[in-house]
């Protein structure tokens, strides 16, 4: 393939990157965020866990691989983010301590106390990535300040506290609220009972509210002023991100829709998603629900790449310094060879990730875990 159209590739590949670790990653970080609101007792705080216990470690890899795909395929774009939002990724790091300490050690003792302090543990190590995420995915749309010298270094010339502005809040209410809901579509493929009609309320509730609050971000979006390349003499050729002018633009960031109207299916996927999910939460069809809730969250998640595209990460400080898909890459032979080791693995991943929920399906009950209270976790 030609250099232009590797790199608008492994956007592509990214995206796909980010939404499974979102889908796979997303319904056990929501479990753990409801786990407090929703398990009532240990044994069911404990069924809860044990839903998600066999997947979560696994589902991670798709975050590691994004991770690292953003490493090799946009090097700068991964300088600057993680020196820009160093406190905000320290933060989730923290949070995600918790996950496998809490996992192996919470029903070791058989302490309320004890359970209790791991069980919050649990819970901040789902939410709090969950916000966070959101929280950076608002922040790339109001611009993020930071600007490069000559030789590409990234200087963040804001603080931690001013990622936390109004709409970057409201896009981590989003994301937290669509992952607790993504998991109460889980638990009620997984449990029965009581919490299993808990989680079923859990999920319709939390998919109209997010519709709302998606509505809401929707038309904050269409009065920011969104950043739009102004001049350039071939956008796809350029080589660093210092040859390109960029303005600001008042709905700038709906200007893709207009050019390329198949984007609006992204929109329309996140609202039916969660229609669908809240109308399968009512008629009690929790694999259905499960399905329309990632439909849900890959509707959304396009919806913010295709705003921002070419824009990765957009500067406040540098708006001409900006970060783009056609500017950040690696070399054409790195972003080759790349490409078809990710042909041949991903794959892979989702194959034995496929098995191991196969395996792994089925209802967990109270009574289960209580007669299987030593080898459960």
């Amino acid at each position: 393939m030609d250099y232009e159209t590797l790199k608008l590739a492994w956007w592509v590949l990214i995206g796909v990157l980010l939404i499974g670790f979102a889908v796979t990653d997303g319904f056990d970080m929501g479990v753990g965020a409801l786990l407090r609101i929703i398990g009532k007792t240990d044994n069911e705080r404990r069924v809860m866990m044990n839903t998600i216990g066999p997947h979560w470690d696994g589902n991670q890899v798709w975050f590691i691989t994004a991770g690292g795909a953003i490493f090799a395929a946009w090097p700068i774009v991964y300088a600057t983010a993680f020196s820009g939002f160093y406190w905000a990724l320290l933060l989730v790091l923290f949070a995600l301590f918790f996950r496998p300490v809490g996992f192996e050690y919470r029903s070791k003792i058989d302490d309320p106390r004890w359970r209790g302090a791991w069980d919050w543990g649990l819970t901040v190590g789902g939410a709090v990535p969950a916000l966070v995420f959101g929280v950076a995915f608002g922040n790339l749309l109001v611009g993020v300040p930071f600007g490069l010298d000559e030789f590409m270094r990234s200087t963040y010339t804001g603080s931690f506290w001013a990622l936390l502005n109004p709409f970057a809040l409201l896009t981590g209410v989003i994301s937290l609220l669509m992952l607790a809901m993504h998991g109460g579509t889980y638990l009620q493929m997984r449990t029965d009972g009581a919490l299993h009609e808990r989680a079923r309320k859990t999920s319709l509730y939390l998919a109209v509210v997010v519709a709302v609050a998606f509505a809401v971000a929707g038309f904050w979006v269409a009065n920011l002023d969104g950043y739009v390349i102004s001049a350039i003499n071939d956008v796809t050729k350029a080589v660093t991100p210092l040859q390109k002018e960029v303005m600001l633009q008042s709905g700038g960031w709906l200007e893709n829709y207009g050019r390329y109207p198949w984007m609006m299916s992204a929109p329309a996927m996140g609202f039916i998603g969660l229609l669908f999910t809240a109308l399968f939460s009512i008629a009690n069809r929790g694999a259905l629900a499960f399905v329309s809730s990632s439909f849900a969250l890959t509707g959304i998640i396009c919806t913010a790449g295709f705003s921002l595209f070419p824009f990765i990460m957009p500067s406040s400080t540098f708006p001409a310094q900006s970060l783009t898909v056609w500017d950040v890459v690696s070399s054409e032979l790195t972003l080759n060879i790349m490409f078809w080791v990710a042909m041949f693995f991903v794959p892979i991943i989702l194959s034995y990730t496929a098995w191991g929920y196969y395996k792994m399906r089925g209802r967990l009950t109270t009574d289960f875990i209580e007669s299987n209270k030593y080898s459960t976790y």
